[in-house]
């Protein structure tokens, strides 16, 4: 199966409501998939912060979204995975901080299914603030980068 067709089945997967599918290919090529169950972990998160009665640095505890898309464009997570700034651990990052991107420029790499996968920019601007750690895991539409768009 090609890596594109794959990268795809992952998307879809990951915006859809399944929690769990198995493929049997007729070549013999088997695709299993499990996604945890986000609405209850998003339940546990949201009392932890009540209880505590401050706000958490997970990602997905940030503040309000339309806050911070009216500051600067934000890279979000377009899949399930480990996120890594690097392209392995001795490298340089990717990107940080200040740093002036290209649209369709790599800023990070997605673990996903042991396949591993480079995410673009998708604006054009300066680097402002990286919103996820290295080796941190993200959900679909986890917000990874805030860029300060440019005039160009």
């Amino acid at each position: 199966m090609e890596y594109e067709k794959i990268k795809q089945l992952m998307e879809d997967m990951g915006s859809s409501k399944l929690t769990e599918i198995n493929i049997d290919f007729s070549d013999g090529t088997k695709i299993s998939m499990k996604k945890e169950n986000v609405e209850a972990i998003s339940n546990c998160q949201t009392m932890e912060t009540n209880s505590v009665g401050a706000i958490s640095n997970h990602p997905q505890a940030e503040i309000k979204q339309d806050e911070k898309e009216e500051s600067g464009n934000i890279v979000k997570s377009p899949m399930v995975g480990t996120f890594y700034i690097k392209p392995s651990p001795t490298a340089e990052a990717y990107v940080e901080v200040g740093k002036e991107v290209k649209k369709g420029d790599v800023l990070c790499i997605i673990e996903a299914m042991k396949l591993m996968n480079e995410i673009e920019s998708e604006y054009a601007g300066k680097v402002v603030e990286i919103l996820v750690k290295d080796g941190d895991m993200v959900e679909y539409g986890t917000p990874l980068f805030k860029l300060a768009v440019s005039e160009h």
